[in-house]
C-alpha cells in the first residue's frame, strides 16, 4: 500500500513539474519566434521609411537621391544575404562579424546622404546583441549610438555647440542602448539558468520516478522474503514445540506402556504406569494444543519459574523413578517471557535425555539468577558420552536433542556447554541474558 501510495504521489506531482515547465517554455518560444519576425522585418521598415522621408522631405545637403536609394537597395540585399536568407550564418561569429562591419557601412553612408535613414541605423543596436559576441556588443552598440547620435542632430557636427549636441545625443543614445541590452543580457542568462534548472529538475524527476520503481521491486522482493522467513520461523518453531511437546510426551508414554505390559500381572503397579500414560497423553495434547496458539507453556502460566522447574522434577522424578533435586541460587526475579520458555524447554530436553539415554540414578537441576545472566545447569550420574566423537551424539533418530537445545538457547542471545565423559555422568549448562520481564 506505501509502495503504490508513494508512486501515485510521485507520478502525480512529476507530470505537474513537467507541465507547468512546458507551459512557460511554450509562451516564451511564441514571443521569441514573435520576437525573431520582427526582427527580420525591422530592418527593411527602417529602409522603407528613411528612403520616403528622404524622397519627399530631403534634407539640406544631402546627397542626390538616386544614389542614395541605390545604397539603400544594396543595404536591404547585403541583409537580406547574409541575415534573411541564411538564418544558419548567425552561429558563425566571424562571419556576423563582416557582416556586421558591412551593416555599419551602409549605415553611415546613408546618414551622411540623409539624416533620416536614422530609423535605419537604429538597427545596429538589435543586430550587436544578437550577432556578436563579448565585448564587440558594446563596440558595435558605441559606434551605432555615433551614427544614430548624428542622424539625430542633422549631420555631422559643423561648429562648436552643434558638436556638443551631437555629443549629447550619441551619449543619450549610449546609455540608453547600454542600458536596454544590459537589461535583456541579464534577462538572457536568467533564462538560461530558468532553462539549466527546469532541466536538472526534470532529470531529478525522471530519476526519483526511477528510485520509486526500484523501490517498488524491492519492496515486493522484501514482502517475499518477510513473507518466506515467516513461513520458514513458524515452521521452525513449529517443529521445535512439536519435539518439546509430543515427542517427548510421546516418548514417556511409550515408556509408561512399556513398563506397563512388563508389569501386567501386578495390577498395582500395571495402574500406576497406564496412569501415568493417560496423564503424559492429556499433558501432551494440551501443550500441544497451546503450542498451535504460540502460548506459553503451561507451567509458566500458573507459576514462576522456579516452582515451575521444581514441578517439572517431581512430575519427571516420579514417572522415572529417578531421584531429581531442583536448587534456586541467587533472587528470583520475573524474566522475558522468551528467556523462560527456553529454559523450561531446555530442562525439559534436558531430564528427557536423562530418561532415555542416560541411565542415572540421581539428577540435579540447579537454576541461578546472577546480575546478567540466568543459568540452568542438569548433572546426573549415569552413563555419559564422549562429546567428541559426533557418532555418540546423534541428532537424526531418536537424538539426544542437544542440536534443537542450542539452536533455541542461541536464538536468545545465550550460550549452551555439554560436558560428559562415558561412564562420568552428563552436565548440560544453558545461560541466556537475564532481560527482565513484567512483574508477576
Amino acid at each position: 500500500m506505501s509502495g503504490d501510495g508513494m508512486t501515485s504521489c510521485e507520478r502525480a506531482r512529476g507530470p505537474s513539474l513537467a507541465g507547468d515547465g512546458t507551459g512557460d517554455d511554450d509562451r516564451l518560444a511564441d514571443w521569441r519566434a514573435r520576437e525573431a519576425r520582427l526582427h527580420l522585418v525591422l530592418p527593411y521598415c527602417g529602409l522603407l521609411v528613411g528612403s520616403l522621408l528622404a524622397t519627399f522631405a530631403p534634407a539640406p545637403g544631402g546627397l542626390p537621391l538616386a544614389p542614395t536609394l541605390v545604397v539603400a537597395g544594396a543595404s536591404a540585399a547585403w541583409i537580406a544575404w547574409f541575415h534573411t536568407l541564411h538564418p544558419q550564418w548567425r552561429e558563425r561569429r566571424r562571419l556576423m562579424a563582416g557582416y556586421y562591419v558591412g551593416l555599419l557601412a551602409f549605415a553611415a553612408v546613408l546618414v551622411c546622404a540623409s539624416p533620416w535613414y536614422g530609423f535605419f541605423a537604429w538597427i545596429g543596436f538589435l543586430h550587436a546583441f544578437a550577432l556578436l559576441s563579448g565585448g564587440w556588443r558594446f563596440v558595435g552598440m558605441g559606434c551605432t549610438a555615433v551614427l544614430v547620435g548624428t542622424a539625430q542632430g542633422g549631420g555631422l557636427p559643423r561648429s562648436w555647440s552643434h558638436f556638443t549636441l551631437w555629443l549629447v545625443l550619441v551619449l543619450f543614445n549610449l546609455v540608453v542602448a547600454g542600458a536596454v541590452s544590459w537589461l535583456s543580457y541579464v534577462g538572457e542568462r536568467e533564462e538560461a539558468k530558468r532553462k539549466r534548472l527546469v532541466a536538472e529538475l526534470a532529470a531529478a524527476n525522471q530519476q526519483l520516478a526511477e528510485t520509486v520503481r526500484e523501490n517498488e521491486g524491492l519492496h515486493a522482493q522484501l514482502i517475499t522474503q518477510a513473507r518466506e522467513a515467516g513461513v520458514l520461523d513458524e515452521r521452525q518453531r513449529m517443529a521445535q514445540e512439536i519435539h518439546d511437546t509430543l515427542a517427548q510426551g510421546l516418548t514417556g508414554i511409550i515408556t509408561q506402556l512399556e513398563a506397563a505390559e512388563q508389569t501386567r500381572d501386578r495390577s498395582a503397579d500395571w495402574r500406576r504406569h497406564v496412569d501415568n500414560a493417560l496423564a503424559l497423553a492429556r499433558e501432551s495434547l494440551t501443550e500441544a494444543r497451546r503450542s498451535v496458539r504460540a502460548l506459553r507453556p503451561e507451567p509458566l502460566e500458573t507459576a514462576r519459574l522456579p516452582d515451575a522447574l521444581s514441578e517439572l522434577g517431581e512430575r519427571w522424578s516420579a514417572l522415572h523413578g529417578v531421584a531429581a533435586n531442583v536448587n534456586t541460587t541467587g533472587t528470583p526475579r520475573p524474566l522475558h517471557p522468551e528467556i523462560e520458555v527456553t529454559l523450561l524447554r531446555a530442562a525439559q530436553e534436558a531430564l528427557s535425555n536423562v530418561a532415555r539415554h542416560a541411565a542415572a540414578s540421581r539428577v540435579g537441576l540447579t537454576l541461578s539468577y546472577m546480575s546478567d545472566i540466568v543459568t540452568l545447569d542438569v548433572r546426573d550420574d549415569g552413563s555419559g558420552f564422549d562429546v567428541t566423537d559426533r557418532s555418540a551424539t546423534p541428532d537424526q533418530d531418536g537424538s539426544y536433542g542437544l542440536t534443537a537445545m542450542r539452536q533455541r538457547v542461541t536464538r536468545v542471545g545465550g550460550q549452551l556447554a555439554v560436558e560428559s565423559e562415558p561412564g562420568a555422568g552428563t552436565a548440560v549448562s544453558a545461560s541466556v541474558p537475564a532481560l527482565p520481564g513484567a512483574a508477576a
